[in-house]
Formats: structure tokens, sequence, C-alpha cells
């Protein structure tokens, strides 16, 4: 009867061992610097200023555009490189027009015949009028070097791990598509069609956002609803909200609205970005700011589910404690919020069997197919890796949690070890993706802790 009883109990143990364990996981604030998300400066060394992972900066169309069919890229990689040396990635336009800015346009353009309007213009608040120069959009050479560029463009930097997000540019004043007041200098449907389809064509990986959502029976914008490309709100926090007002009707959600139920449902596979408006970056962030013009920043990300913004307000100089705590709190809303709530582990046949459970407290997917990575710690040393299966993208806020599992030979392996979790950046010392978790580095800096097996 001992005999018997000490084997059942073997036995007993033996099953156990083999039985799954479901391990809760204790939430923690993620990171405001978390990549691909949160606010974002104009290209310089900030980093002491507010925690960041992106950088943006504009680029003139005649800097890379040296004649006909002729590019020179010096100018992005410079910026590219510089930025990445930092650990960021890049968020730039290129525009042909911006005011107090000069031979902007490629030369071989003009003397073929480009005609180009130089008048003052007016819409530059808070800054000085400034002079400006817009080109003549209808003229058949400079449509065939636009869309031309942006194929080329695509070749060369579509995927490239040193750049976040492209806004489409290249039309209008600042290249975001409008010449307000000038309204008659712009450029006309027929022209953003072909630069639209230019885009689509060049870009599978990297987002592309454009400044103005518009539907079928949008007067003077062509419609790109269904089109695959995100948008960006530069007005954000001063015209973002739907005021219900007609002289409002501009205001980045009442265009939305107005661009249909697509428009509306775009966060969901497409990226929406912006630049918090100039006059609102003083006060954006305080509890009561003195500008009633100013929106409330939070119920702006929520509504319109952005997950990056350009500012200035943060960055210019070193911000008081308490405005950048309030900052931080906010920004972290922004875009993915990965948590991991509980994970499944278990042993079997020398086999490690891991069920891993993903939610999104955020406001908006990840749009980038970054995958998961695994790695065995013994000893405090990385005795195994193993690339992981699960994915990030199209996990939507208020999803039920995703499952995936993964199987991984832990043979070799003596006595016990911690199973780690993390999701590479492809971009050589970029930020890493980490998540709401409580053990986020508690063994290795940018690994997730999901458990010890013994």
């Amino acid at each position: 009867m001992r005999v018997v009883g000490l084997m059942a109990c073997c036995l007993l143990g033996a099953v156990h061992a083999a039985e799954p364990e479901r391990r809760i996981l204790e939430f923690a604030p993620s990171p405001v610097d978390n990549p691909l998300k949160g606010l974002v400066p104009y290209e310089a060394d900030v980093r002491n200023r507010f925690p960041h992972s992106l950088e943006f900066n504009y680029l003139p169309f005649g800097s890379l555009v040296v004649g006909k069919d002729q590019y020179n890229w010096k100018p992005l990689e410079t910026m590219l490189d510089g930025i990445a040396s930092r650990g960021h990635q890049a968020v730039f336009r290129i525009f042909l027009e911006y005011p107090g800015k000069t031979n902007i346009l490629p030369e071989y353009l003009v003397k073929d015949g480009l005609k180009v309007h130089k008048y003052l213009y007016t819409e530059t608040q808070p800054l000085p009028h400034a002079p400006i120069e817009t080109p003549d959009y209808s003229d058949k050479n400079l449509r065939a070097a636009l869309t031309n560029f942006i194929r080329e463009l695509g070749k060369k930097y579509d995927g490239d791990p040193r750049i976040g997000f492209i806004t489409a540019g290249l039309l209008g004043v600042w290249g975001e598509w409008h010449n307000y007041p000038r309204d008659e200098l712009g450029a006309k449907k027929e022209v953003q069609t072909e630069v639209m389809d230019a885009y689509e064509a060049a870009f599978k990986i990297t987002p592309v956002l454009l400044r103005y959502p518009a539907g079928e029976k949008n007067g003077d914008k062509a419609p790109n609803a269904k089109r695959r490309f995100g948008y960006h709100d530069d007005s954000f926090a001063w015209a973002t909200l739907d005021t219900g007002k007609k002289d409002d009707d501009w205001f980045f959600l009442a265009a939305m609205k107005q661009a249909g139920p697509d428009a509306m449902a775009k966060w969901k596979t497409q990226p929406i970005g912006g630049e918090i408006r100039p006059e609102a970056w003083a006060g954006v962030f305080d509890p009561k700011p003195k500008n009633k013009k100013i929106q409330n920043f939070a119920e702006c990300v929520k509504q319109t589910h952005a997950t990056w913004l350009m500012d200035s307000g943060m960055f210019e100089k070193k911000q008081p404690d308490d405005r950048v705590t309030r900052a931080s709190e906010q920004v972290r809303a922004m875009g993915y919020d990965f948590h991991i709530p509980a994970v499944t582990m278990r042993m079997k046949d020398g086999k490690l069997i891991v069920i891993v459970e993903l939610e999104n407290r955020g406001v908006a997917p990840f749009y980038y197919d970054w995958r998961t990575e695994f790695a065995l710690l013994a000893g405090g040393k990385i005795a195994k890796t193993f690339k992981g299966t699960g994915k990030l993208t199209g996990l939507l806020p208020g999803d039920p949690a995703r499952k995936w599992e993964e199987s991984f030979d832990a043979s070799g392996v003596a006595g016990g070890f911690k199973v780690l979790m993390r999701v590479p950046n492809p971009l050589p010392k970029g930020h890493e993706l980490k998540f709401a978790n409580k053990t986020q580095d508690a063994d290795r800096s940018g690994w997730l802790t999901l458990g010890e097996v013994k």
C-alpha cells in the first residue's frame, strides 16, 4: 500500500507539473516615449525636455529633384541618419511652397516654362506675413516631376526603419494641400488624384498621411476616404472637435464626418497624426488654458484616435515638473498601449508551451508588423531565444484580449528558467516597444518577464 501510495504521489506530481498554469501579470504605466507614438519635436537633440521617439522636419522639393529624373538623396539621408543616431524615427514632409522661402522649385522646371505666382501670404499667424511662390500645379512637366519623384521615393524608402510616417506634402502651402485664401491657385482634383495614385503605388509598408479627409461630394478635394492613407490634423486641439457650427465645418472631425463612414473608421487601419496648433502650444496641457479657443486635449485624442502629434510647446525649453507630469499622462494615452493581463505556460515533452494574452488599452492600433521574440533566462543569462508568431497589428482598443500559442524547444536548459518576451524595433538602437506591465524590464532591459518555469 505504501509503494502504491508513493507511486500515486509521483504520478500526481508529474501530471501537476505538466498542467498549464495561467498567471496574472500586474499592470503598470507604459513609457511615454514608446516607439512610433506621442509628441514629436522638430528635428533636434531635445531628449532632456520631454520623452519622445519621433522627430519631424520639412524638406524642399528642389533640394531632392535636381533635374529631369535626376535625384539628390543626400539631404534626406542626412536628416534620417541624424534622427536615427538618437534612436528616433522620422516623420517628414516635402514641400513646393513655404512662406518666406524662395528657390524651392527645381530650376529646370522654371527654365522649361513653369509659371510661378509670387505674392504676400497673409495666413501666417502668429508669425508676420511673408512672400510666397506658388507654382502652376496644372503644368504638365511639374505633374510628371511629382509622380516620378514619388515613384523613386517609394523604391528607395518604403519600409526604411529610419522612417515612422510620411505626410504626403508636395501640394499647397507648407505641403498642406490648400492655398487659402488664394484657393484659385491650389492643385485641382485631377492633380491631387495623380499624386495619391502615385503614393499608393509606391508605398506598401510606410504609412502616408493626407491633410484633409474628403468624400465623394467634396467641392475642391479629390475623394480619399476609401484610399490607403491616414490623416493629419495640423490644427490639433484648436480646430479638431466638431462644434456643430457652420463656420467650423472645416474642423477636423466635422470634415471627417462629411467624408463619410470610411473616413471616420480610418484610424482602425491607418494612422492619425498632426500638429498641435501653435496658438495652443503655451496652454494645451494646463488644467484650465487661458485661451478659451483651446479644445480639450484628452477629448481630441479620444475622438480622433491620434497616434502622434508635432509640437513645440513642450520642447522649446525645459518645462515645469507639474506640466511635464500632466502632459505625460495625456500623451501616454495616445496611439497603442499594450498590456499582457495573463500568460499560460507549461512543459510538455521537453517543449515549453506559452499562451500569451494581449490587450490594447490605448486609442489606436499599432500600424507596423513588428514580430515578437522570446528568451529563456537561466542563471542570469539568456540561454535561448526564439522568434514568436504573435502579431500586434489590428488589435483595436476594446477588443477582447488576443491570444496566441507558442511552442519552444527548452531542452538543454538545466533547472529552472524565466521566460521573457519583447518586440524588437527594426531601427538599430531605436526605442524598444514596452508593455504596460510591472515586470517590464524586471530582469532584462527591453524584455517583459512573463514568469518562471521550474
